[in-house]
């Protein structure tokens, strides 16, 4: 049964056990996990229904506490210093120490951080005393959430409490604004103007309008930063001893190094360990001489859609 809390410190408290928390922004409602956390975060996924693993934004209590998971150049700095707390998004790159889970960016060498401006938040991310991942508290594909009613409606049982700050002052989502490649574009428009964002760094590219953009970058690089240098062979239902394994239940025999998503077959567990798992892979295949990563089948059903939509990613030909 989901809660209707009024406590920040409250939520805080969940969080820190692994829980899923709706929360006020001034954009709209988020759904919290500790972006420590893996399974956490993975929670995120099963309980939106998301198809896809895209890169969620973290949030955080001060600009300091963001800039320490991220490199932030002099733009993020001025940006910082300008609108936050406030509706405005950056994607950065993962510092070397970052402690963000790499499900929360998909993945990715980049995050999207943000200090949001709604002070329930604020005050429970104070509380909390860390990251916290969130997209947006309702079901994939349907309407954001600006009142917990919102959130109580659409996902009321599949967490474990919204924490009701009122109606969403901004209610559309934050900008989103890419740094991380040297130039600066906007991948989302929101609640921070784009000729504000200007008036602060110069020109900024516009977002690019059409279905493969708005895939591969919701926020983040392009599609092959998805897969590793290491070919993903898929379905494997038996492995050559030149090919690392990603098991899922029990391992095959023969692989010349292999990383289990899941020996007992929890999807939740497997899509907390898909991303460190091909990253781990396709270092240890590169340094013993493997030829090849081969995956073995993942059922296509809750999480296992995310986990092969990022899996069909990774074996695609390359440019």
């Amino acid at each position: 049964m989901t809660r209707r809390l009024t406590d920040p410190a409250e939520a805080a408290r969940l969080l820190a056990a692994g829980q899923l928390v709706g929360f006020p922004t001034e954009t709209v409602y988020g759904l919290g996990a500790d972006a420590r956390d893996g399974r956490a975060v993975a929670a995120i996924f099963a309980a939106k229904g998301r198809p896809h693993f895209n890169p969620l934004i973290c949030h955080f209590a001060t600009a300091e506490a963001a800039f320490a998971e991220v490199l932030a150049d002099d733009r993020a700095r001025r940006l910082a210093a300008a609108f936050w707390p406030g509706p405005l998004t950056l994607v950065l790159p993962r510092r070397p120490d970052c402690r963000i889970d790499l499900l929360a960016g998909a993945g990715l060498d980049t995050l999207a951080v943000r200090v949001p401006a709604h002070p329930m938040a604020l005050a429970m991310l104070r509380a909390f005393g860390g990251p916290v991942a969130a997209p947006s508290a309702n079901p994939s594909g349907g309407v954001s959430p600006t009142r917990a009613e919102h959130v109580m409606q659409g996902l009321g049982g599949r967490i474990a409490a919204v924490l009701a700050g009122g109606d969403c002052a901004v209610g559309v989502e934050s900008s989103v604004l890419d740094l991380a490649g040297g130039g600066a574009a906007l991948l989302r428009p929101g609640g921070v103007p784009a000729a504000a964002i200007e008036a602060e760094i110069g020109p900024i590219g516009r977002p690019v309008m059409h279905r493969e953009a708005a895939t591969l970058r919701s926020p983040g690089m392009m599609l092959s930063h998805y897969a590793p240098a290491l070919p993903v062979r898929l379905d494997a239902t038996a492995v050559r001893p030149d090919e690392a394994l990603l098991a899922f239940g029990r391992p095959l025999p023969g692989a010349g190094a292999w990383w289990s998503l899941s020996a007992e077959g929890d999807l939740n567990e497997a899509a907390a360990r898909l991303f460190a798992g091909l990253r781990w892979l396709d270092a240890a295949g590169r340094r013993l001489g493997l030829s090849r990563i081969a995956a073995m089948p993942v059922p296509e059903t809750g999480l296992g859609e995310a986990i092969n939509d990022r899996l069909r990613r990774a074996a695609a030909p390359r440019p």
